[in-house]
């Protein structure tokens, strides 16, 4: 059975101007410049050769031993983004008006925007049973192609994120920056996050649902699980993932992590998550 996010209130434009407004929203006041990207980096200092720019010249350097320096530096390059959305079944179940999946779809596609106006090429990797794998592009039309997606839902796809991030791995061969969005009810999950953290700038943007939390303390529990319809009658304390405990295994595996609840504000909260780890738009060598 499948659906649409938000078929009654967003239309195809109205969802475009949302995303665009969070992705600036999330830009705004992250550069020290609107010309990042053009600086450089310095790497070292050689002697002055007939031909180098007066510019260029190390006065320091100069100035201590009498003869004429020039710096070199090394641009760097962007580093290519990978957006990990997790479009299982248990992300579209919602105790209230907006799912872990519609938040991680606006989340995925305001990141993408952002990394696009700081020139950092954005894919896409599906955390599900679908084959969604987007190379890395420039291009806003694919970015946009791939959101609309998004918006398609099914109710009964499975959870596959650590699958997916081992299947990513061998492709990626220059360091990335990874970003998987998603409430992690895949024990898999982090193990596989964890291996790539060792060469990559992994983080992990946590959604959860009020019901979440609110359940863990209960009781018995009689549920359907969403993925593969199956009932069952388990302990809340086994049934309900625990944030603070994925909070903890993302910590112990060096990954970056942000609790994303979808009862409240988060745009501020993720803007600041991101400004201070300087990952949007980072350089790499």
């Amino acid at each position: 059975m499948t659906g649409t996010l938000e078929p009654a209130t967003l239309d195809a434009r109205q969802f475009q101007i949302a995303v665009r407004k969070l992705a600036d929203s999330l830009g705004y006041g992250t550069d020290r410049s609107p010309y990042l990207g053009s600086g450089t980096e310095y790497v070292q200092s050689r002697l002055y050769q007939p031909g180098d720019p007066v510019r260029a010249i190390d006065w320091r350097i100069m100035a201590r031993t009498g003869r004429a320096f020039v710096k070199e530096y090394e641009t760097p390059k962007r580093m290519p983004c990978y957006l990990v959305v997790d479009t299982s079944a248990s992300m579209a179940v919602s105790s209230i008006r907006r799912s872990k999946y519609e938040v991680a779809v606006h989340l995925a596609g305001g990141l993408a925007l952002a990394s696009l106006d700081r020139a950092s090429p954005v894919g896409l990797v599906g955390g599900g049973g679908r084959d969604l794998q987007i190379a890395p592009s420039l291009a806003p039309d694919k970015v946009w192609v791939w959101l609309h997606q998004l918006r398609k839902v099914r109710y009964d796809e499975p959870t596959a994120v650590g699958r997916r991030l081992r299947e990513l791995a061998p492709r990626l061969n220059e360091r990335a920056l990874l970003v998987v969005l998603s409430d992690f009810h895949d024990p898999e999950a982090v193990p596989a996050l964890r291996l790539l953290g060792q060469r990559h700038e992994c983080v992990a943007l946590h959604l959860t649902d009020p019901v979440e939390i609110g359940l863990r303390g209960t009781g018995l529990v009689r549920a359907r699980e969403a993925e593969t319809g199956r009932r069952l009658v388990s302990h809340g304390r086994r049934v309900w993932s625990d944030p603070a405990s994925v909070a903890t295994e993302l910590r112990r595996a060096g990954v970056d992590h942000l609790s994303v609840p979808t009862d409240q504000p988060f745009v501020a909260e993720v803007r600041q998550f991101f400004a201070t780890r300087g990952r949007l738009g980072r350089g790499a060598r």
